[in-house]
């Protein structure tokens, strides 16, 4: 086998057979990583020259390409022979020819040639969307929360969509926030045990139950004293140890949440209700089926369909039918839980807005989903088996990152007109002002792993940018959803030019923004197309990182490859060397210890974020109100509770959102460190006052 046609093979399906290192090396992707890759595509590359040639024949056999995208205002290219014609069909059917006037949307394009005539997806999406905080001057700032975290004294044991409204309507009323960025709040497991990681879900599709406010289920009213004592007496244990600053228990707050539910489901609805909800399912069709039933069998089954029977593996398979069949009640229930979950996004949307925010709530994006879940289920055909989404080592993960997700199949997700990543976009944006894409490199090029291998072992594969770039937008034009991409760590430079163009925001976090030489970068250096913050989920809080406490936690944790001391003394150089920058700027006094007063340095640190040209700002609450345990210490599994930790305080104490409504004094140090508010200056309202007054 020649190395060569190997090479060939592989650069000609869009396999990296070589990539730069975060150390600057150049690396070779050895021949095992490439055939397994090639494998996982579809290609046979055990006789390298036997599959060029099969490659080659079969693109010249095309009249188009797998899918044609074109920017609004520019005519669809299709590089046909000069005795080929073609023409489009709109996606309402209607005829059309190739021109700069198509509508926005998915259709389809034609091809004819003699007696050969072939089709392929036509999208045709927006140049660039809208671009928050224009003019310049008109900034934009929020809070970030993980919406588990942020508790009321009402709320069973974890953040709902009901504190999400309360926290938008105060941020925004009280303290002149715009938006709200929470975690992604994908579907989890039908049934315990629930993943705590709201970055591993098992549908990107559909909402997790677990943030449904029980009370605000209308059909809750209906209920006589009895029943809704019936239903209080769920809630009251998890509501004491929702004041406590106890871990999360995700499990037991699913079984009462369920159990609740299942009462209310069978409450007679009311005409309205009912129309309301036979709308919703017709809206939704049948992926919505598709998705209730794999929920349905995984209750019985478990939540990896792999473990399934054979016969239950694919979605349309006539013994799924039968199941979904003898399930139905289950279906229905999970459908109908769907549509609750809908109806509290919207309300919460409806209420930020109401409040005065210009973006309202801006939802999380996980990278992908679990091998074994729904999504998995559903879109199989579309993704690439024996392998697994990860990233390549780096200076934080010397082993690399494998985040056990399947990939897209480049060529079949472009032969299905992208329409499963355009069903995911439109269903996370339709109650959402923003939408924040983690590792939005993704859509340009992702870190495939062999199944077995290290996730040092793997190799990037390409996709068409245009065509998932392109599909993004579509769906944030159809909602005016502003999007955020998740730029940070390894990222070709032509890619940030790429998204900056086409509207998306990056992301800029302030102890990553340094010189070539190591030192901090001065506010006037930052790029405008961004959303700034002082750090990310996967860093630690303010309060901890000024402490070098995160540095004796992944000591404990037996993270670190360097000596603990070397660790500690680079820890403490980055804080001292950030202190050194905020005084020359006057932004803090010289006489102030950042361990001692962690308050003061982090207005100072969010003082320093407005001075940057960023159009969008980013206030972690957790730094609002100095809690100093990391949500997530990368990685660990079971070794640190990662994404179980509720709000807390400096000396550990809860925090609960009334309490922090109540009394705005508690943040107004950092809030007021932005300058002026969009809205005027921060009201001196009183306890009662205070109160929100949906």
């Amino acid at each position: 086998m020649s190395d060569a046609e190997l090479t060939r093979l592989a650069e000609e399906h869009g396999v990296a057979t070589t990539y730069v290192d975060w150390r600057g090396d150049r690396v070779t992707v050895p021949t095992d990583t490439l055939r397994h890759v090639l494998a996982s595509l579809g290609v046979d590359a055990s006789d390298p020259r036997a599959a060029l040639e099969a490659h080659w024949n079969r693109q010249a056999a095309r009249l188009l390409p797998p899918a044609v995208v074109a920017r609004s205002g520019r005519t669809p290219r299709t590089p046909l022979p000069e005795d080929a014609r073609a023409w489009v069909e709109l996606a309402d059917g209607s005829p059309a020819r190739l021109s700069p006037t198509l509508p926005l949307g998915v259709h389809l394009v034609h091809a004819q040639r003699g007696d050969v005539h072939q089709s392929a997806p036509l999208l045709v999406v927006p140049e660039r969307i809208a671009v928050p905080g224009t003019p310049p001057e008109a900034r934009l700032w929020g809070l970030m929360a993980q919406l588990y975290s942020v508790r009321s004294r009402v709320s069973w044991g974890m953040g709902d969509l009901r504190d999400l409204a309360e926290l938008c309507d105060w941020s925004a009323r009280d303290l002149g926030a715009s938006f709200a960025l929470v975690n992604p709040i994908h579907a989890t497991e039908p049934s315990p045990p629930i993943e705590p990681s709201p970055y591993l879900p098992t549908s990107r599709r559909y909402v997790s139950p677990l943030y449904i406010r029980i009370e605000d289920i209308p059909e809750y009213a209906n209920l006589d004293p009895l029943q809704r004592e019936e239903i209080q007496r769920l809630a009251r244990p998890l509501r004491e140890r929702g004041r406590t600053a106890d871990l999360l228990d995700r499990d037991a707050i699913w079984l009462a949440k369920r159990e609740a539910l299942s009462k209310l489901y069978h409450v007679p609805r009311g005409p309205s209700r009912e129309r309301a909800f036979q709308s919703y399912l017709a809206r939704e069709g049948s992926a919505l089926v598709e998705y209730a039933t794999w929920c349905a069998i995984a209750e019985e089954r478990g939540a990896d369909f792999r473990a399934w029977p054979r016969r239950l593996h694919g979605v349309a398979e006539l013994d799924v039918a039968k199941e979904a069949m003898r399930l139905w009640s289950h279906v229905e229930f999970h459908r109908w839980m769907q549509w609750i979950i809908d109806e509290q996004l919207a309300a919460a949307q409806a209420s930020a807005r109401a409040a005065g925010m210009g973006v309202g709530i801006v939802h999380d994006l996980a990278v992908g989903f679990q091998a074994g879940g729904a999504d998995a289920w559903m879109y199989a055909d579309v993704l690439a088996p024996g392998v697994s989404v990860g990233a390549p080592p780096d200076e934080f993960n010397q082993q690399g990152q494998d985040w056990s997700q399947p990939p897209w199949h480049p060529c079949r997700l472009a032969e299905q007109g992208y329409r499963p990543f355009l069903q995911q976009m439109r269903q996370a944006m339709r109650h959402a002002g923003g939408i924040r894409v983690d590792h939005i490199m993704g859509l340009f090029r992702l870190w495939w792993i062999p199944e077995g291998a290290s996730p040092a072992e793997g190799t990037y594969v390409r996709y068409d940018h245009e065509g998932m770039v392109g599909a993004l937008l579509l769906a944030a034009h159809e909602f005016s959803t502003t999007v955020v991409g998740e730029d940070l760590g390894t990222v070709e430079p032509w890619v940030r030019d790429h998204l900056a163009t086409r509207g998306i925001l990056g992301t800029s976090v302030l102890w990553f923004e340094r010189e070539p030489d190591g030192s901090p970068r001065r506010p006037e250096r930052w790029r405008a197309n961004c959303l700034a913050t002082v750090a990310t989920h996967d860093l630690p809080p303010v309060a901890s990182f000024l402490s070098g406490e995160h540095v004796e936690l992944r000591d404990r944790l037996g993270l670190l490859t360097r000596p603990v001391q070397r660790e500690r003394a680079d820890a403490e150089a980055q804080v001292a060397a950030w202190r050194d920058l905020l005084v020359e700027l006057r932004l803090l006094d010289p006489a102030v210890d950042p361990m001692s007063e962690p308050a003061v340095v982090t207005a100072a640190l969010h003082t320093y974020l407005a001075r940057t040209p960023a159009r969008m700002l980013g206030i972690a609450l957790a730094d609002l109100v100095g809690d100093r345990r990391m949500q997530n210490q990368p990685g660990t599994n079971d070794e640190y509770p990662n994404w179980r930790i509720p709000l807390t305080d400096g000396q550990g104490e809860p925090v609960l959102l009334d309490e922090l409504m109540a009394d705005p004094r508690r943040v107004e140090v950092v809030v007021r460190a932005l300058g002026p508010l969009p809205r005027g200056s921060l009201p001196n309202r009183s306890k009662d006052s205070s109160q929100n007054s949906r």
